[in-house]
């Protein structure tokens, strides 16, 4: 057999993977090298008179630090992060491989790749967590800042978001393609496979998840947070869709379909959230008080029938007659009307005659004291057009009387006694109007808000 064609032995393989990896190391140490030696150089050209005071970033706490020594400090720790990622792509890039497809390993070659593929997801996610760690911490609180240090951290924390992202991104395209379909597989080989999406796709939602939090934490740092929200979102996205075709790519049996079905819900679940909160957060700064709910609200499937009451009733008794009318969305949207205290008994003749209202039935009345007024609640409900209808009456605490409604439905007879008794309501028109609960001699009405026992508690 020729030298090409030829396989490489494990030992050979292993032997190019360590050369490869030490060329990465060697490199990375280098990079480091020059960014400490820039680093140290860049003080000394910051001012040309010596200064004993000033030396490196660490020497001092950040709060002791001059505006120049911060901003040299900060290009110090973006330019060591800038080199520390190239570096790791770098390594990344250097990797060999896969010296053939995974149809012709052996199964010792199978575990062996396996294995390096679960040590160099670990790695990647580790260096992933030691970066993020070695942010540093802002300076001083927000409310001590001038407008251009805010400026300065809403740049930092954009940038931050932005290179988080693409970081997930090229992670997720440099993910490399199943060997072989998955209807080839093993069963062995589609649980490996599974496995290995599931934890991929579990790394790059929590490195979305960092990148949205310090996107957050750098916008509330510059109290203003529209682009780094922007910008979390759009990392967000793509994370989730990474994620999805990840689980698609992975996903031999119905199983894994069905788990990458409810994963990709889930993501999107998790977008649309993002999104409403990030609009409901804009919404908040712009100082803008109508929610965007309200903008959007679907009418009330009952909205006809209220204009259609509104519309009879100001025909047959002018639009003056109607005080007030809408939805009543915390009591089943059931359609509410407010009529004139004098006109009442008249459109209660109306709602009980009218073809087309046919109120035959009275389901409810009862009063209520607002402190500045009181009012008289009726439900109605129509049998022949299966409709509901609220009638509310106001009527002043001093002279409190509603014309009474018995003689059109005499189910208020009761009830009018009854609102009589507890809130001290006239109705001028009722047959017998006394009191039902309470004795005939008995002070006061308990139900009215300044009520006061007038005798002593036996």
């Amino acid at each position: 057999m020729s030298d090409e064609k030829r396989k490489p032995t494990p030992e050979e393989k292993a032997a190019a993977a360590a050369e490869a990896r030490a060329k990465a190391e060697a490199l990375r140490k280098l990079r480091e090298q020059e960014a400490q030696a820039s680093q140290e150089a860049s003080p000394m050209e910051a001012s040309q008179e010596p200064q004993e005071e000033i030396s490196a970033p660490e020497a001092k706490p950040v709060s002791e630090m001059t505006p120049e020594e911060k901003a040299v400090a900060k290009k110090a720790a973006a330019a060591e992060a800038i080199a520390k990622a190239k570096a790791a792509k770098e390594q990344e890039e250097a990797a060999p491989p896969p010296a053939k497809p995974v149809s012709e390993m052996t199964p010792e070659e199978k575990a062996a790749a396996k294995k390096a593929a679960a040590a160099e997801a670990i790695a990647k996610a580790k260096a992933a967590k030691e970066q993020a760690e070695a942010a540093p911490p802002p300076a001083k609180p927000v409310s001590e800042m001038t407008p251009e240090e805010k400026a300065a951290a809403k740049k930092a924390a954009a940038a931050e978001a932005i290179a988080k992202a693409k970081a997930a991104k090229e992670q997720a395209e440099a993910a490399p393609p199943p060997a072989k379909p998955v209807s080839e597989m093993t069963s062995e080989e589609k649980a490996a496979a599974k496995k290995a999406a599931a934890a991929e796709a579990l790394a790059k939602a929590k490195a979305a998840k960092e990148a949205k939090e310090a996107a957050e934490n750098g916008a509330d740092t510059a109290e203003s947070a529209p682009d780094a929200d922007a910008k979390a979102k759009a990392a967000a996205a793509a994370a989730a869709a990474a994620k999805a075709k990840a689980a698609r790519e992975a996903g031999g049996d119905e199983s894994g379909d069905d788990d990458a079905k409810a994963k990709a819900a889930a993501a999107a679940k998790a977008k649309a959230a993002a999104a409403a909160a990030a609009k409901a957060k804009a919404t908040q700064a712009t100082g803008d008080e109508t929610p965007a709910e309200e903008a959007l609200k679907v009418p009330s499937k009952n909205q006809p029938y209220l204009d259609k009451y509104v519309s009879r009733i100001s025909e047959a008794f002018g639009q003056e007659v109607i005080e007030a009318s809408y939805i009543n969305e915390l009591g089943k949207e059931v359609p509410t009307l407010t009529i004139q205290n004098e006109r009442w008994h008249q459109v209660a003749q109306f709602l009980r005659d009218d073809e087309q209202l046919s109120f035959e039935y009275l389901s409810d009345l009862h009063g209520v004291d607002y402190e500045d007024r009181l009012e008289v609640y009726y439900h109605f409900y129509s049998y022949k057009n299966r409709q509901s209808l609220a009638v509310k009456v106001k009527t002043s605490r001093e002279e409190s009387k509603v014309a009474s409604v018995m003689d059109l439905w005499h189910g208020a007879n009761w009830n009018e006694r009854e609102t009589f008794d507890l809130l001290g309501i006239h109705f001028p028109g009722h047959k017998d109007l006394r009191r039902i609960l309470l004795p005939d001699d008995w002070v006061g009405y308990p139900l009215r808000k300044d009520y006061v026992q007038y005798d002593e508690e036996v």
